[in-house]
Formats: structure tokens, C-alpha cells, sequence
């Protein structure tokens, strides 16, 4: 048995995907107006990426159920203690990494002392409602005390005060920052770490970066559209 598949987090995680279901991106008229190609340039866009989010302020934008599977996986099985989000949306994917470090062992770094390690997921969105849904969910999962969820645009929340040795990234925000949200979290991150990126098809600069081997990733598609690389230390 594990946090993930037990109450409270396991069925609050079916009635968000649940929700999610009813509330779809292609349901907005933005999206009914415009062409795939329009679509992917959208989301590719250094500067209109901001103005296409704003139409889906209301829509939850999880993970595949498949996706966040992984991401547990991928914490337990590297004993993940700090984790960094880019994008919490309505927190979803922030449940199953937040469950992972539960299972870990893993106490808040406010805690103080005690028996276990001590860790943390850094997330960040720019959305104040969705980070009041995200708020919320966690707290409904018991999960609240091992995340700090930063608002405001990430190429600044995630500036400073990052955890010293980072263990695991996932990027799920504005495809188009994805290079450069990486590069913030670089100097930060342990040999070995994992980077997982969703949608990453929408992020061509970002799979130039990180498969190419002298900037220090070893990388691969991983399902349909998530790069998985691992930092080997530059």
C-alpha cells in the first residue's frame, strides 16, 4: 500500500481527472478558431505564450494519469528528498510527487529535527486561482506541509532560494520557457537527477538542449510527448 493508491490521495485523484475530462483545452473558443499549426505556434511562443494561458486560467491541464505514474516512480525509485515544478496548475501532478516523498520518508525542512530526510517540492504558477484549487488539493491529501508553491512568473519565483542538490524537475509550464527554466535549476542539480518534460513536442529548443550530450544530458523520448534526461553533472 502506498499514499498514492490509499485515501485520501487516490480518490481525490480520480475526481480531478474526473473533472479534467469535462474541462478540455479544445472546448475553448481560442482553440475551435485556430489551425494545429496556429495551436503549436501559440505554445511555442516566447512572447504570446503569456496571453494563450489566460485563456486557460479555468482549465486544469494535468499530466496524463501514465505521466504522473511516472513521476511517482521515478521519486521513489531515486529516493527523490527535493523536487522543482515549473507549472502547478491545479496541482495534480504536485500530488503524485508530494505522495512519493511521503512514501520517501521525506519531512518538511520547516520540521526540524526528526528520524528521516528532509526535503521539499518547490512549484511555482502564475495563476493565483489555480494556485488557490492547488492549495486546496493538497491540503485535502494531507500532503500541504512538503510543498511551497510560489506565484509569479517563474523566471523569477525560481531565481533564488532553490533547494542546494535537486533530485527531480518537471517541467509542465510554457513549453516555450522550457530552456530557460532549466538553465535556472542547473547549477542546482545533483548528478544523476531527472528531468521530465510534458508536451516537450512543443518545445524544440528546449530537445536540442538537453540531447545534446556536451551540455550535460542524456536524454530520450519517453510515451508520446515526454523527454526524459538525466544531468550527468556538465
Amino acid at each position: 500500500m502506498t499514499t498514492l493508491t490509499t485515501p485520501p490521495v487516490a480518490p481525490l485523484l480520480d475526481r480531478l481527472f474526473a473533472q479534467a475530462e469535462t474541462a478540455r483545452p479544445e472546448t475553448l473558443p481560442i482553440f475551435n478558431r485556430t489551425s494545429p499549426e496556429e495551436q503549436a505556434r501559440l505554445m511555442s511562443s516566447k512572447t504570446e505564450w503569456r496571453a494563450l494561458y489566460t485563456h486557460l486560467k479555468d482549465i486544469p491541464l494535468p499530466v496524463s494519469r501514465e505521466t504522473g505514474l511516472l513521476l511517482y516512480m521515478l521519486a521513489r525509485a531515486t529516493k527523490a528528498r527535493t523536487i522543482v515544478e515549473f507549472g502547478t496548475s491545479f496541482g495534480l501532478s504536485t500530488l503524485y510527487l508530494a505522495a512519493a516523498l511521503r512514501d520517501n520518508g521525506v519531512q518538511a525542512i520547516e520540521d526540524g529535527p526528526h528520524d528521516g530526510p528532509h526535503g521539499k517540492i518547490v512549484t511555482c504558477e502564475f495563476e493565483p486561482s489555480k494556485i488557490a484549487l492547488a492549495t486546496a488539493h493538497l491540503e485535502q491529501a494531507g500532503l500541504s506541509d512538503l510543498v511551497e508553491i510560489r506565484e509569479g512568473d517563474a523566471l523569477v519565483s525560481l531565481s533564488a532560494d532553490l533547494p542546494a542538490a535537486i533530485d527531480l524537475v518537471l517541467l509542465d509550464g510554457a513549453k516555450s520557457l522550457y530552456t530557460d527554466v532549466l538553465t535556472l535549476i542547473e547549477p542546482h542539480l545533483r548528478p544523476g537527477a531527472l528531468i521530465v518534460a510534458d508536451n516537450a513536442d512543443y518545445a524544440p529548443d528546449y530537445l536540442t538542449h538537453v540531447r545534446t550530450p556536451s551540455q550535460g544530458y542524456l536524454s530520450l523520448p519517453f510515451a508520446e510527448d515526454v523527454e526524459l534526461s538525466l544531468w550527468t553533472g556538465g
